[in-house]
C-alpha cells in the first residue's frame, strides 16, 4: 500500500521502519521539512516528503503527532480520497498537552475526528516504541501482542488490522470511535502488551472515570524515577510492568 506517515518521533519513526520493511511504499513527513527526516529512516525505499506529498494519493495516512497539531491537517485530510484510511495514534497527557486542552471526559479520537472532518481509525496508541519495534511475530512471554483498533467504517478498520498483521502483531476490533476511550491511557488495554484473549478482557474492564487518575499516577511515577541525582533510564519493559501494576486489577 501507499502510506503517508506524518511524524518521525518514537512511534511514527518505528512505523516508518516497520511498514517499509514489509514492502509498503512509505512517504515520511513532519512539520519541519523533508530535510529533517532522520537519515536512518530512509531505508527500504522510504522517501522524505512534505505533509502535502505524504497525503497525496495515499491509501493510508498515519498521524503520529501531538494532539495540538492535529487541526492544521484538516484541509489535507478532507482532500483525501473518500475510500482512503486515516489513522490516529495519539494520546492525551495533560502535563504535556495542557491541562485545559481537552474537556474532562472527552473521547480523544472523537475530538480528532471532529477536528479533521472525516472518519478516522484509532490504532497503534497502546503500544510503546520498544515493543512496537520488536521483530515480526516476536517470542513474547505472554504470546504475540494484540493491538486494539477502533473505527466507524469497516473498510478502514480492516485496512488498519492488515497493517498490524503485516508487522507481526494480532489485532482486535475495539468498537466505534465513540468507544475508543477504552484504549486511552489509564485503562487496562493501554501500555500493557496483552495477547488477544487478554486484550478482549481488558477492553471490557475499561473504566472511564478511573482511567485519568491512573494515567496521572503513571506519569508521577515516571517523573519521580527520572528526577534527582540518582535518575536513570528505566529498563526497556519497565513501563509495561508499571502499566500492568496500575491499570490491571
Amino acid at each position: 500500500m501507499k502510506i503517508g506517515i506524518i511524524g518521525t518521533g518514537n512511534i511514527g519513526g518505528t512505523l516508518i521502519q516497520k511498514l517499509s520493511a514489509v514492502g509498503h511504499e512509505v512517504i515520511a513527513a513532519n512539520s519541519r521539512g523533508p530535510e529533517t527526516v532522520p537519515e536512518h529512516l530512509l531505508k527500504h525505499g522510504v522517501q522524505a516528503g512534505t505533509p502535502e506529498e505524504a497525503f497525496a494519493g495515499a491509501q493510508v495516512v498515519i498521524l503520529s503527532i501531538p494532539m495540538s497539531a492535529v487541526p492544521q491537517y484538516r484541509v489535507l485530510a478532507q482532500g483525501m480520497e473518500e475510500d482512503a484510511t486515516l489513522i490516529d495514534t495519539s494520546n492525551y497527557y495533560p502535563g504535556r498537552d495542557g491541562a485545559d486542552f481537552l474537556e474532562e471526559g472527552t473521547v480523544e479520537s472523537d475530538w480528532i475526528q471532529g477536528q479533521l472532518g472525516r472518519p478516522i481509525v484509532k490504532a497503534f496508541n497502546t503500544i510503546g516504541p520498544v515493543s512496537l519495534a520488536g521483530d515480526g511475530s516476536p517470542d513474547w512471554v505472554d504470546g504475540v501482542i494484540a493491538l486494539p483498533v477502533s473505527g466507524d467504517r469497516p473498510a478502514d478498520v480492516e485496512r488498519a488490522r492488515r497493517l498490524i498483521k503485516d508487522m507481526g502483531f494480532e489485532s482486535h476490533y475495539a468498537g466505534p470511535i465513540a468507544e475508543s476511550w477504552r484504549q486511552q491511557p489509564g485503562n487496562p488495554a493501554y501500555g500493557t502488551d496483552l495477547n488477544l484473549t487478554e486484550l478482549s478482557t481488558a477492553l471490557d474492564r475499561a473504566d472511564r472515570e478511573r482511567a485519568p487518575r491512573l494515567r496521572d499516577l503513571f506519569v508521577a511515577a515516571v517523573t519521580e524515577r527520572m528526577s534527582g541525582d540518582t535518575r536513570s533510564n528505566p529498563p526497556a519493559r519497565w513501563g509495561v510492568q508499571l502499566s500492568r501494576l496500575l491499570y490491571m486489577d
